[in-house]
């Protein structure tokens, strides 16, 4: 089953046309230089600013569709963890629901081991603890689509290694997630990548096929090396005359 189909989507000078199908269960790595359009192309798909283009998710045009049944379909997670607003943690947690529901939130506290914080202003908490809880709110509505823009960054790795294992229980259960991501090492732990630069897709491939292109050496300007980690891309000089 397809859970996303967009055509066309597009914003003015940051990102070109794109096309993108994204099938149930899929976990799929959003991949770039700083700059290069990761963060546009997901706004695009979150409908949260003007764009162009339409964006279905499960068969449902999301420009039509009600902000209750909106969060059912689809969830968007800034990079950005900064929260003015002195609200309580559980609150913030709540306001992912299309509908309250008391039994969720406390099901979530847990799972974010967020119970201790519950009632503290999500201002006054760490960047870490803050993005546990905007985590836990992106989840709420168990929405068909997760759209996460770099999810993973300021968390310690106890819980990057759970998120990640979140993200696989979501895709198991039939959600689709697309996660914006700069830690390459990551990539096998995902089903699809897509390598975004100059605001376009430049490959849609396997994590495996992506690391070993010859464009993703050119477009990050890096070489793997004989341990499968990474090193500078040396620039050829120019060769000399014969």
């Amino acid at each position: 089953m397809t859970s996303l189909i967009a055509r066309h989507v597009a914003i003015e000078r940051r990102l070109s046309p794109t096309d993108l199908t994204v099938e149930a269960g899929q976990l799929v790595a959003l991949v770039g230089p700083n700059g290069g359009g990761k963060t546009s192309l997901l706004r695009a798909l979150a409908r949260v600013e003007q764009a162009h283009g339409s964006v279905l998710v499960d068969g449902e045009e999301i420009d039509a569709a009600p902000e209750a049944r909106r969060r059912r379909l689809l969830a968007y997670l800034p990079a950005s963890r900064d929260m003015a607003w002195p609200i309580g943690a559980a609150d913030v947690v709540a306001l992912g629901l299309a509908r309250p529901d008391e039994a969720r939130v406390d099901e979530l506290l847990d799972q974010f081991e967020l119970r201790p914080l519950a009632a503290r202003p999500v201002n006054s908490l760490s960047t870490g603890e803050r993005a546990r809880v905007l985590m836990a709110r992106a989840l709420a509505s168990r929405p068909r689509l997760l759209l996460l823009d770099e999810p993973l960054s300021n968390l310690d790795p106890y819980w990057v290694l759970r998120f990640l294992d979140l993200f696989r229980s979501a895709a198991r259960s039939g959600q689709a997630l697309l996660v914006a991501l700069h830690d390459l090492s990551l990539l096998p732990r995902f089903d699809r990548a897509l390598l975004v630069s100059d605001g376009r897709v430049q490959l849609d491939e396997t994590p495996a096929g992506l690391r070993t292109s010859e464009r993703f050496g050119e477009i990050f300007r890096i070489r793997e090396d004989s341990e499968g980690g990474f090193r500078i891309r040396t620039p050829e000089g120019p060769r000399s005359s014969p």
